[in-house]
């Protein structure tokens, strides 16, 4: 999308809002498809934590994706987008037995992360296929913050308890139909993960009736220019090999699955926030914009970097500015970044802003959630309204009638 597009978007929907471009989604999609071409069967299953609203999960559902799931919640969601519940698997983690019993009904793919629900599980419902999630013990992202696959991870069945696990599906004669594992996120070492591969490939070995392997996803999207990314097309050319050789010694085709989420809409995200004050202290110029991380909390919460550009003057010359917010906490976008220069009122774009950005976000300071807005075929199309003060209150009990008791009998 160009900036101008972007500004009218602005001026349309108000600021601050987000602003998804679906032509940067389906060729993200096209191009992880591409990559594993010379697979047999392929499963992109979209990772709606990602980024979940019901018209994005509608746009992944027309491109042929299936869906990721990590609660009950986003079964239903998932459901409502159109998506068949053969489309969709459900991979929680530390959730109750209860819920898992529910998504069940629903007819989705269960994926169990642990030995304590997965024997519970198999005990009240054998003849239900699951797939299993192992922990590796590899670290395949370069965040310690969003890696999941280490030894000390709450995520996934350590391969040490194999064993465990494989005594559990013989006493309760459970169906294992897939066997899973999630490394974490921005892999910057393909080796690494092709090592992760691997014992998830001699992990499969114990399952004779498997349907597919999930290799959970977490590539890395570059945040700025010049930066590192995933190299999708290496990664394709390696494991597409190697998993045509282990399914030739399994003995029939299975299916080889992703969980892509950042990778699918990251870049195709943009948050626009308008300029309140731009305020000169001692040793800093900062551009407090209309918003802060109660809309996007990576920065604070990941120490993630999200390109900041002005939109309103690119033409203008290059300032230092550090990027806040109007939140009443330590509240920082960017500290000390080369931007055109500021005024108040211009409109600034946080890009890569599609991913872990909206779905994050929350109403502290009692502050409303911003509007969101698909770009598709050329148009503006308003998928979420702002927030009103009715949304705030909405929900809360008002027990005004405790209080209508004189002070003075209170304090008595």
């Amino acid at each position: 999308m160009n900036s101008q597009n972007l500004l009218k978007i602005s001026r349309q929907f108000g600021a601050p809002v987000y602003v998804y471009d679906a032509e940067k989604i389906a060729s993200q999609y096209q191009r992880l498809t591409n990559a594993f071409k010379g697979v047999g069967s392929l499963r992109l299953n979209y990772a709606a934590k990602a980024l979940s609203n019901i018209s994005i999960l509608r746009l992944m559902n027309q491109l042929g994706s299936g869906l990721d799931t990590v609660s009950i919640q986003e079964v239903k969601l998932g459901l409502m987008a159109g998506f068949k519940p053969e489309s969709i698997i459900f991979t929680p983690n530390g959730v109750s037995l209860e819920e898992i019993e529910e998504a069940s009904a629903l007819g989705v793919q269960i994926n169990i992360d642990n030995l304590s629900v997965l024997e519970q599980f198999g005990s009240k419902h054998p003849d239900v296929p699951v797939c299993i999630r192992i922990n590796p013990h590899v670290m395949a992202g370069g965040n310690s913050k969003i890696s999941v696959g280490h030894i000390d991870s709450k995520f996934g069945i350590s391969i040490h308890q194999i064993p465990h696990l494989l005594r559990i599906v013989d006493l309760t004669k459970m169906n294992i139909n897939g066997i899973h594992m999630h490394t974490g996120s921005d892999i910057l070492d393909i080796d690494v993960f092709l090592y992760a591969s691997e014992i998830l490939f001699e992990t499969a070995k114990n399952f004779k009736n498997l349907e597919f392997i999930d290799f959970g996803s977490g590539f890395k999207v570059p945040y700025k220019k010049g930066d590192i990314e995933t190299n999708i097309e290496e990664l394709g050319k390696k494991l597409t090999t190697r998993f045509n050789q282990f399914c030739e010694e399994y003995g029939k085709e299975l299916t080889l699955a992703f969980e892509p989420g950042k990778f699918l809409v990251s870049e195709a995200g943009y948050f626009l926030a308008k300029v309140n004050v731009v305020k000169q202290t001692t040793s800093t110029v900062f551009a407090s914009v209309d918003s802060g991380f109660n809309h996007l909390i990576r920065p604070m919460l990941y120490g993630s970097s999200h390109e900041i550009s002005n939109i309103s003057n690119p033409k203008g010359r290059e300032r230092y500015y550090s990027v806040v917010g109007y939140i009443c906490e330590t509240d920082t976008f960017g500290s000390n970044r080369r931007i055109n220069e500021i005024s108040e009122g211009d409109i600034l774009c946080f890009k890569n802003a599609g991913a872990y950005c909206f779905t994050m976000s929350s109403n502290y300071n009692s502050r409303f959630r911003p509007a969101e807005v698909l770009w598709y075929q050329g148009k503006a199309h308003l998928i979420r309204e702002r927030e009103t003060f009715d949304d705030i209150l909405r929900n809360q009990v008002d027990v005004k009638n405790l209080f209508e008791t004189p002070k003075a009998e209170v304090i008595k």
